[in-house]
């Protein structure tokens, strides 16, 4: 059950950004503060990714490493395919990598390649949280895109406050509420003492002003 405080809150944005009259869909954004919280501790850092139960509101855009019968299969089902060859051709040029990077929500990868993708390009799919996941050659690699189609991240590195996305201002409130709650539930999994390691959350639209919800 969603916390009538949240869908509230998010009623609030949503009845803010309708005055703005924007020519373009915002984003739900969410803005996360930790506190007791020692980040120096790889450990403690956060990094997870989340599927949304009503997705994103605009599906993330997918990347792929891949080779053979996998870049076959993939073709019709990611944004991007990156064959090998390419990757001694984006190593040399990071302009054209970080524009591709900037596109693409997630990367992934087939399993053999990522030494050289780690070796070549790991510089800049790295500090960017954008690193490919491995998988196998053999993979049904429709299912994954699927689940990464509704998919966030959260990541704090070494900060305390990080960001997130929750959806789009013209999905359902109560949709964008359970997606909000599905965050901050697995946030709290992974804090040593759950919701007493979170100082606040506000969530916002992409240019509105922002909301207290825990």
């Amino acid at each position: 059950m969603v916390e009538k405080k949240i869908i509230d809150a998010v009623q609030k944005i949503l009845e803010e950004s309708k005055k703005q009259n924007r020519k373009f869909k915002q984003n739900i954004d969410m803005v996360i503060n930790l506190k007791n919280v020692d980040l120096n501790d790889a450990k403690n850092r956060i990094d997870e990714e989340i599927i949304l139960p009503h997705g994103r509101g605009k599906k993330a855009k997918i990347a792929l490493f891949a080779t053979g019968e996998l870049a076959m299969k993939a073709k019709k089902h990611v944004d991007l395919l990156i064959k090998p060859e390419d990757i001694e051709e984006l190593s040399k040029d990071k302009k054209h990598l970080k524009k591709i990077v900037n596109e693409h929500d997630f990367f992934i990868a087939e399993a053999p390649l990522m030494p050289t993708i780690g070796k070549t390009l790991g510089v800049v799919l790295g500090p960017r949280g954008k690193m490919p996941k491995p998988v196998p050659p053999t993979i049904d690699i429709a299912n994954i895109v699927k689940n990464l189609r509704n998919t966030v991240k959260i990541r704090s590195k070494s900060n305390k406050t990080f960001h997130t996305i929750a959806g789009k201002e013209d999905m359902e409130k109560e949709h964008i509420a359970e997606n909000i709650d599905t965050i901050i539930k697995r946030l709290e999994s992974r804090l040593e003492r759950g919701r007493m390691n979170i100082e606040s959350v506000y969530i916002k639209t992409t240019m509105g002003p922002s909301e207290r919800i825990l």
